[in-house]
């Protein structure tokens, strides 16, 4: 606990990025690391996400968003009906690119069907949230009429109009 007041200020951030026996810390906000590893759209979104308590890391809820993140740390996100686990591999100076961005983590969470994303199905490089949803069936006559019902109602109708 001593080495851990000496290499942070008193928000819990390192201070000056050099620890008490002149070894540089390696760390970044939470915030900021979900938005450059591209698991949130914004870094607004991170913050919010964080504050609800979605966002766990090793086990502990992350109570702020400036709570510092280490190497190492794994984060447990709960995001809508997903729950994702992923360990911090390494820090970004800056929201690159996807390659870029999947660099700084290391997926954890199992895939139901074995592929490598936990969300969603692989096809080719892009992954498909929907792909195994299955369109509603409505029996014949119930609800809003289908494009293709409500041309051949209008043809009869003219059939009807012509005699």
């Amino acid at each position: 606990m001593a080495d851990d007041e000496a290499t942070h200020s008193s928000n819990g951030q390192p201070s000056n990025g050099q620890s008490a026996n002149g070894q540089s810390v390696q760390g970044q906000r939470l915030d900021q690391w979900l938005w450059f590893a591209r698991l949130t759209k914004s870094r607004t979104l991170a913050q919010a996400l964080i504050e609800r308590g979605k966002v766990r890391i090793n086990r502990v809820k992350a109570d702020r968003p400036s709570h510092w993140v280490k190497a190492g740390d794994a984060l447990t996100l709960s995001m809508g009906p997903h729950v994702r686990v992923v360990t911090v591999k390494g820090f970004g100076k800056r929201r690159g690119p996807a390659a870029e961005a999947q660099a700084l983590y290391e997926e954890l969470t199992p895939a139901p069907d074995g592929t490598k994303s936990s969300i969603g199905v692989k096809l080719g490089d892009r992954a498909t949230p929907l792909a195994d949803v299955t369109t509603a069936v409505r029996p014949e006559g119930a609800g809003r009429p289908t494009k293709r019902e409500r041309r051949a109602t209008e043809r009869l109708k003219d059939r009807f109009r012509e005699c």
